[in-house]
């Protein structure tokens, strides 16, 4: 048995069951884990010194192949409606054969942490037998200093193995492909699958689980804080733009996907970013853009030309296309991962039926209702099969990562919304003058000037009108900002069809609601669009 680079005595080969692999490589540091992924073929270098990796198959989640152990802890604690079941036994004949596969191969672990805060932090071991995986949740998870890898004691062990294939009947999955999560014993297996995403949402989905009970609401969402300690919170689906938005030049960054709310702040889940890469240019997002050109950047699924330059355009493989990094990346990114409590929360939709205006002004009644809704849109080309825009309600603006029930964060959320007098807003970012295909994609110089607006106050000295459909306050008029922007209605050519477009969103929003109205008190229930006209 053959070890290399930081070694850690706690972490014992047999004591974490891979005593049958060849090789065992831990906490290699960037250059080693480059030079790893190389030589064994899994990755290459771009021309700027970025390492590019293919996933193959799957290039993004396999959601219906993630499962969660139902066992006399969890039985009660989970929402099942929105997670798989899978038995203890399953699971410990998986985690069995997962081990024997190792038989023969090279490992890599890295012992990382999960979370910024110390009082809420997860130690985190990953096992995986692609270097380029190890150095990608290297970069997406925060890295321990020396002295603390000595003694590492993980709560939390994630074993991760593209080539394992499952067995539906033998371990109770739906396919070769699994992510397995024992919530109650720390340990997620993960198999049949490439995409590296799978680790990073792994550790996501455990702090869901275990940080509502300690009173810290788990979030979905990036964050960063202005120069007077004014923090601000974005929460929003992929691809509405929480990585682009919160990278602002005259603010901190604190984190672009993962965070924590509890009784002294915000903090970091992770000590890295993932950010989608699909048509990124450097005059848009000069930022993200810059760390492409880095060494210790993974690019992933991204085409490279014929000299190996990165072609941010090409969406051939998939239109999910990412770069991993670590924060520091970031020419303004801070250095602790936390910071105050939040003065300002956006909440990002990318309307691609063109009927929300670009900003709007949130009661905490329906900042809870549109948290809980967590509304975004599919558009044509981004995923098999959607060929018009599709309505998307990702609960929490983060479903397939919520283990309880979406009220629990809910009614954290509007508990801390109200304790600390946050100001709430809902921004667009999706399509205006008419539903893509036919208007336009919202102007990001106009949403930043919003943006800015609100985080400084500006946005609530301005006049501002109901919206007829939804009911929530939208500037009239706003400096800097073409004003018929404000208006979608007016944007499209033609009026009476932009009513009926935003009859069939209302809809769409009022019977995605349904299932939670048991569970929320009236005024939420009254925060539903429609219900102002329905008054009239």
């Amino acid at each position: 048995m053959e070890e290399f680079g930081v070694r850690n005595p706690a972490a014992g080969i047999e004591e974490i069951g891979l005593g049958k692999a060849d090789s065992v490589r831990y906490n290699f540091l960037e250059a080693a884990l480059y030079e790893e992924a190389v030589r064994r073929g899994e990755a290459e270098l771009t021309a700027d010194g970025a390492l590019r990796a293919l996933t193959g198959q799957h290039t993004g989640r396999s959601a219906k192949d993630k499962f969660v152990v139902r066992d006399a802890k969890t039985g009660d604690q989970i929402w099942w409606d929105n997670n798989k079941p899978m038995s203890p036994e399953h699971f410990a004949v998986l985690h069995q054969d997962m081990l024997a596969h190792v038989e023969g191969k090279d490992l890599f672990v890295q012992d990382l942490i999960g979370g910024a805060d110390t009082d809420n932090a997860l130690p985190t071991r990953v096992v995986t037998e692609l270097a380029w995986h190890s150095l990608f949740i290297r970069n997406l998870l925060i890295r321990p200093d020396r002295a603390a890898l000595e003694g590492f004691l993980p709560k939390l062990t994630i074993i991760d193995l593209p080539s394992f294939r499952a067995d539906p009947a033998r371990h109770g999955c739906r396919t070769e492909t699994v992510i397995a999560c024992d919530l109650t014993n720390g340990i997620v297996l993960i198999g049949g699958t490439s995409y590296a995403g799978e680790m990073k949402k792994s550790v996501f989905t455990v702090l869901n689980y275990l940080l509502p009970s300690k009173g810290v609401m788990p979030m979905h969402c990036s964050a960063n804080v202005g120069p007077d300690g004014d923090a601000a919170v974005f929460f929003g689906l992929s691809g509405t733009g929480k990585t682009t938005l919160s990278a602002d030049p005259k603010r901190t960054l604190v984190g672009d996907d993962e965070h924590g709310w509890g009784e002294n702040g915000i903090f970091n889940f992770e000590g890295g970013c993932y950010a989608k890469t699909i048509r990124l240019s450097a005059e848009a997002e000069p930022e993200i853009f810059a760390t492409t050109k880095r060494f210790g950047t993974v690019l992933e699924n991204v085409v490279l030309d014929e000299n190996r330059v990165p072609d941010f355009a090409d969406g051939s493989l998939t239109e999910n296309t990412r770069c991993a990094y670590p924060l520091h990346f970031i020419p303004n990114a801070s250095e602790t991962g936390i910071a105050p409590h939040p003065k300002t929360i956006i909440m990002l939709t990318a309307d691609a039926f063109g009927v929300l205006p670009p900003i709007a002004r949130l009661t905490p009644e329906q900042a809870m209702y549109h948290f809980l809704s967590g509304y975004t849109a599919k558009v044509a080309g981004t995923e098999k099969g959607v060929t018009e825009p599709e309505a998307t309600f990702s609960t929490c603006f983060g479903a397939p990562f919520m283990p309880r029930h979406p009220t629990e964060y809910g009614n954290l959320l509007r508990d801390l919304i109200a304790r600390h007098e946050v100001d709430c807003w809902l921004v667009n970012t999706g399509w205006t003058g008419g539903a893509y295909g036919i208007g336009n994609r919202m102007p990001i110089k106009a949403t930043r000037a919003l943006l800015t607006a609100a985080l400084t106050g500006e946005l609530k000295k301005v006049e501002m009108r109901p919206d007829a459909n939804f009911g929530f306050a939208v500037p009239v008029a706003v400096a800097g900002v073409d004003t018929k922007i404000l208006d979608p209605r007016s944007t499209w050519a033609d009026g009476v069809a932009y009513d009926a477009q935003a009859k069939k969103l209302v809809g769409m929003f009022i019977d995605n609601f349904a299932k939670f109205e048991a569970h929320v008190d009236g005024k939420v229930r009254d925060a539903a669009p429609g219900i102002r006209l329905a008054a009239e």
